[in-house]
């Protein structure tokens, strides 16, 4: 196969700022280059193709190119772009984040005798430098595995192991399952989603809830208590980060026509105990407190890690992108998702600190995408290396802590295309913890540290 680029021919590339963290490829391949690269597919074609009247291998060049021309130079089309494409930002060293993003290379057209010409604008890591990392103050809270801890876990076991009871009406905290729908002012619609799952609000949410994935304050008083076969309408703004652009401050209405009322009817803890082999109820709580024991474990580690980050993020001057596009604000929520998996949250309480990240400020969320520019940087200065055999640990991990099977985990990981988020999240995990082993800890007791951080908030 052709290069796209030789010592006799090397393709013309300038890198232009395009604003913060962004850059601008302009990308001229040679006519020659384009030409070479046209007849090799030609030929290679002509060579293997069989038409009726010719033999194998002896399909005139004109044929090929009235049958077959058009699909011939969209290949090569795509082809030579990319490999251009990955050829200037080796060159150039650039530390690309995300895809390209590119308006006019459909329109394009290879032609005979013709340099092929188009630009690219991509999302960079941004140049910056990275505070003294040694000697950052830690504080570490001793914690314990209380027999509350151990009460509470074995409460969301009983719930998450529950059985759904039909309801003719909805309460608070009653789950409604239905057809619902989000659309823009302009009739634009954004989500049509059957199945929709929405919780109706308990006293303490203090009536904000959540509807596809977009957090309402006022959700109880639009949402009422619709039954089967209802419809409730809500309005409100689009999140200021949500990760489709048209969406963000954009005036929102979503249906929601109500198909079925559940409530979740807890599992009675001797069934539970027979249900998983477990020989007495003392067993079961045995188990559950050597797993909290690991999960505390988790927890000073993700406080810890945490007061890095806002070490960092204060230390750290960064030029961002004035406003967060798409790809950065998905990349975010899918880091942020991940990050809750592995504490262990669940998954209800995940989706709504999903729509409330949303909905975060522009200042929190420049602050997310300021630690994954910092970690990335400090990942390459220590040299992490993520193993396969990382990820597969990773993944029990999470699979314990969200009381699923790992390979079950593992593929819904590969099916929703977020396999590669868990090796960026050990990745970042190593580089943080190599920046908390460098930190001056002092272990305080829990009560004191909690303190501490209410003061610092």
């Amino acid at each position: 196969m052709a290069d796209t680029a030789t010592a006799d021919r090397p393709n013309k590339v300038t890198v232009s700022d395009a604003g913060p963290a962004r850059k601008k490829l302009s990308i001229e391949i040679p006519a020659e280059t384009v030409d070479a690269h046209l007849k090799q597919q030609m030929d290679t074609l002509a060579n293997t193709i069989t038409l009726p009247g010719f033999r194998p291998g002896r399909v005139p060049r004109k044929l090929v190119e009235k049958r077959f021309g058009s699909s011939v130079r969209e290949e090569a089309k795509s082809r030579l772009i990319g490999e251009a494409y990955q050829k200037a930002i080796k060159e150039h060293n650039l530390q690309i984040v995300g895809d390209p993003a590119a308006e006019s290379l459909a329109d394009l057209k290879l032609a005979d005798g013709q340099a092929l010409s188009f630009e690219l604008e991509v999302e960079v890591v941004p140049e910056f430098e990275l505070p003294n990392l040694d000697g950052i103050p830690v504080k570490k809270p001793t914690l314990e595995v209380t027999d509350q801890m151990v009460d509470d876990e074995i409460k969301k076991i009983c719930i998450n192991e529950g059985e759904l009871e039909n309801r003719e009406a909805p309460e608070a905290g009653d789950y409604v399952t239905g057809h619902g729908v989000m659309t823009g002012k302009d009739g634009a619609e954004f989500y049509n989603l059957n199945g929709a799952v929405i919780q109706v609000p308990t006293a303490d949410k203090n009536g904000k809830g959540m509807v596809l994935g977009v957090m309402v304050d006022d959700f109880s008083k639009q949402l009422g208590l619709p039954k089967p076969g209802e419809t409730a309408t809500i309005k409100t703004k689009g999140p200021e980060n949500h990760e489709v652009e048209k969406i963000r401050g954009a005036d929102l209405t979503i249906t929601f026509k109500v198909d079925r009322v559940d409530r979740i009817i807890p599992a009675k803890l001797a069934d539970i105990v027979a249900r998983y082999g477990w020989p007495d109820e003392a067993k079961l709580r045995e188990f559950i407190k050597s797993r909290l024991t690991q999960n505390v474990i988790v927890r000073q580690q993700v406080v810890m890690r945490q007061q890095v980050a806002k070490h960092l993020v204060e230390s750290t001057k960064i030029d961002l992108p004035p406003r967060m596009a798409a790809s950065q604000a998905a990349r975010l929520l899918e880091r942020q998702r991940l990050e809750l998996m592995y504490r262990g949250v669940d998954p209800q309480k995940i989706e709504e600190h999903l729509a409330e990240l949303r909905a975060a400020s522009g200042a929190k969320a420049n602050s997310e995408l300021k630690m994954f520019f910092i970690l990335h940087k400090a990942a390459n200065k220590f040299d992490v290396k993520v193993t396969q055999g990382d990820v597969d640990q990773r993944i029990h991990q999470l699979a314990a802590e969200n009381n699923t099977r790992p390979e079950q985990l593992k593929q819904d990981l590969m099916k929703s295309g977020r396999i590669n988020g868990i090796a960026m999240q050990i990745q970042e995990h190593k580089a943080m913890d190599a920046i908390v082993s460098r930190a001056k800890v002092e272990e305080v007791p829990a009560e004191e540290f909690d303190k501490l951080m209410k003061q610092s908030a």
